[in-house]
C-alpha cells in the first residue's frame, strides 16, 4: 500500500510506543518519514527498522518542551526532506499526583511538553504547508482529555487543551486544505501505562466493552488514515479509539 508516496510526514515521540508504531504504519504507507524524540539512539533503531523494510526514514533531535529545539528540528526536516506534508504531535509525558499535592513544576511540564511543544511545532510547519496548499496534522490526545482523570488534572488539561487547539486550527487552515484532526486512545498498552499494577489493569480492561486493552497499531492504523487521501473531508474531529469506554 503506497497511498501516501510522495509525503513526508514528521513524527514526534516517535522512538517507542504510539510514535513509533505511527511512524511505522505511515511509512509503510509510502510517507518518508521523519523521526523526531530526545533520544537518538532510539530512533535511529526505528529508522533502520523501517529501511530494512524497505522504508525511508531520517532521524531528528527534538525536545518538545524546548522553543530553541523545536525550531531547529522543524527547520532541519524542511531543509533536509524539503517538506512536511504531514505532522503527528504524539510526544507527551505525565506528572501524575492529586491536584491538592501538585507542585506547580508538575503542571508546567506538563502543559509545555502536550500542548505548548505541540503548538510550536505546529506554527514552525504550517507556513510551508500554507503555501502548498495541503496539510495534515494530527493530534494525539486521550480519552481523560474528554473524561477527566482523578490524579492526572495537569495531563487531562493539556489532552483537553489539543481538543481545542484541534478545532480552532480546523477552522484557521481549511481554506488551504489543510485538515486538523485528533486521535484519542483509551487505554493502551505502552511504556507510560506499563507501570499500571495488574489490579489497575484488570480494573480499566473491565470498563472497555471491547474486553480488551488497546495496542499502538490500533492508533497508527487510525492516524494513517487520517493523513491519507481518503479522510480529506475530515477535520476538526476527535477519532476516539478506545474500544466503546468512552462514547461521547
Amino acid at each position: 500500500m503506497t497511498t501516501l508516496a510522495g509525503r513526508i510526514a514528521l513524527v514526534t515521540g516517535a522512538s517507542q510506543g504510539i510514535g513509533r508504531a505511527c511512524a511505522l504504519e505511515l511509512a509503510r504507507a509510502g510517507a518518508t518519514v521523519a523521526l523526531a524524540a530526545r533520544n537518538t539512539e532510539k530512533l535511529a533503531a526505528v529508522a533502520a527498522e523501517i529501511t530494512s523494510a524497505g522504508g525511508t526514514a531520517h532521524a531528528f533531535a527534538l525536545d518538545v518542551a524546548s522553543e530553541g529545539s523545536i525550531k531547529e528540528c522543524a527547520k532541519a526536516v524542511i531543509t533536509q526532506l524539503s517538506a512536511v506534508h504531514i505532522l503527528v504531535n504524539n510526544a507527551g509525558i505525565t506528572r501524575d499526583i492529586l491536584a491538592m499535592r501538585m507542585k506547580r513544576k508538575d503542571w508546567d511540564d506538563v502543559l509545555t511538553t502536550n500542548l505548548t511543544g505541540a503548538f510550536l511545532l505546529t506554527q514552525a510547519v504550517m507556513s510551508q504547508m500554507v503555501k502548498n496548499r495541503w496539510g495534515r496534522i494530527i493530534n494525539i490526545t486521550s480519552v481523560v482529555g474528554e473524561t477527566g482523570q482523578a490524579g492526572q488534572s495537569n495531563y487531562a488539561a493539556s489532552k483537553a487543551g489539543l481538543i481545542g487547539l484541534t478545532k480552532s486550527l480546523a477552522r484557521e487552515l481549511a481554506s488551504r486544505s489543510i485538515t486538523v484532526n485528533a486521535v484519542a486512545p483509551g487505554y493502551i498498552e505502552t511504556a507510560m501505562t506499563a507501570i499500571l499494577t495488574d489490579e489497575q489493569k484488570t480494573a480499566m480492561t473491565q470498563h472497555i466493552p471491547l474486553g480488551r486493552v488497546g495496542t499502538d497499531l490500533d492508533i497508527a492504523h487510525a492516524v494513517t488514515f487520517l493523513a491519507s487521501d481518503g479522510a480529506s473531508y475530515i477535520t476538526g474531529h476527535t477519532l476516539d479509539v478506545n474500544g466503546g469506554m468512552h462514547m461521547g
